[in-house]
């Protein structure tokens, strides 16, 4: 007998992260992982979530040449491993929702028009996330099709951490603060309220620092400032993007470099963050290794930046009463960790140094006044549970 389950699809400019989950119940995940380097040295990473085994599978080119054929690929392995279940709905992260959509929505024709209408405001982003769609439209024509939007969780944001200060009429037209993430932040509020419903109830920074990196000050578990603003580019400095950055500096670039608005944009998204300022790497595990002055102003001003906004968050929220830390580097550098929360008892926060190398979930002494947390972030089940609510809904 065939088992109802969700296929979750992340879609990057190069990879596709996926999972499956039994949605008998409340969802179980069955399998997750990626297939990453589509188009050009394709490789397959799977973990199974029933005996966590792990597989690692080079593959073809030829047969991976864009989203279709890495879709195509990971069901084939799943269909190997799970050849009783049956895919009932598949959601898709979609980056940007623009002001329509606050929340989870089925695929029809017309709500995905306007998901490409909406690509100029995510041009990195959203035509990827929809070519993952239109992959799974034709692998599961009768399936529920579903939209999760890291958009969505800012959209109840106050105006004032909404609007820039430029003519109103630009805002009217959907110039504003969207904030990004949001799926991350999302899972972090939900299991806040499991574990610590006191601190959910609160003021609360969540971190999410990776490749792409952000901040989100919650109160009572909302979005109530965030640190991305009209683009997945501003705030904190990322792998390979600049984070916040006064805008003359691209009219300079433009006008006294002769540099292209294209070129601007890709020196931005692709050429700056720890990769342009260290000149070595995106990655923040080979930059504590290299021990170069570059390397290190590098992962200085990163810490610089997280502390700033931290101060920043807490102000819009009247204080602070934990800091929660997630993504790739929030989850596992324990030096990052350590930097950022180093004398920050005028903000409540006092590390312990024991708890944070054992990577603990409360890595905070004892005594200090702000909750400081690790929660690994999954925003994979949080699609998963989109779309059963909305599988519910449809009958």
């Amino acid at each position: 007998m065939a088992r109802p389950v969700v296929l979750t699809l992340n879609s990057g400019s190069s990879s596709l992260k996926f999972g499956l989950y039994d949605i008998s119940a409340e969802p179980v995940e069955l399998a997750v992982g990626q297939i990453e380097r589509i188009g050009s040295q394709p490789r397959l990473k799977a973990r199974s979530g029933v005996d966590q085994t792990e597989m690692l599978r080079d593959l073809s080119s030829a047969d991976v040449r864009d989203h279709e054929g890495a879709l195509n690929m990971a069901l084939g392995m799943l269909r190997e491993q799970f050849p009783d279940a049956h895919a009932v709905a598949v959601g898709h992260r979609v980056v940007h929702g623009g002001v329509a959509y606050t929340a989870p929505v089925v695929l029809t024709p017309d709500v995905l028009a306007e998901l490409y209408r909406l690509c100029p405001f995510a041009p990195l982003h959203q035509p990827h996330n929809l070519a993952g769609v239109e992959a799974a439209l034709k692998a599961f024509p009768d399936a529920l099709q579903i939209a999760c939007f890291d958009t969505a969780f800012h959209r109840n944001q106050p105006l004032v951490n909404d609007v820039f200060a430029i003519p109103r009429k630009y805002y009217d037209q959907g110039v504003r603060r969207y904030g990004f993430h949001g799926l991350s932040y999302e899972y972090i509020s939900s299991e806040l309220k499991r574990v610590a419903p006191l601190i959910h109830a609160g003021r609360v920074v969540v971190a999410h620092l990776g490749n792409g990196a952000s901040m989100c000050g919650m109160l009572g578990g909302r979005s109530m400032a965030s640190t991305m603003g009209f683009t997945a580019l501003d705030g904190l400095p990322m792998g390979t993007r600049c984070g916040q950055i006064d805008p003359g500096v691209i009219f300079y670039l433009v006008q006294q470099e002769g540099m292209s608005i294209d070129e601007v944009r890709e020196m931005f998204y692709n050429e700056s963050g720890l990769k342009g300022l260290s000149g070595i790497s995106n990655d923040m595990r080979i930059l504590e290794k290299a021990g170069t002055p570059e390397a290190n102003q590098a992962i200085d001003y990163f810490i610089f930046r997280i502390r700033r906004e931290l101060a920043g968050l807490a102000a819009a929220m009247g204080g602070l009463d934990a800091l929660v830390f997630c993504g790739g580097i929030g989850e596992n550098s324990r030096f990052i960790r350590y930097l950022i929360c180093e004398d920050l008892d005028w903000i409540g926060i006092d590390i312990d140094r024991e708890r944070n190398e054992a990577n603990q979930m409360v890595i905070s002494a004892h005594l200090s006044r702000t909750r400081v947390m690790v929660i690994p972030t999954n925003e994979e089940i949080v699609i998963a549970r989109a779309a059963k609510r909305l599988l519910s809904s449809a009958g």
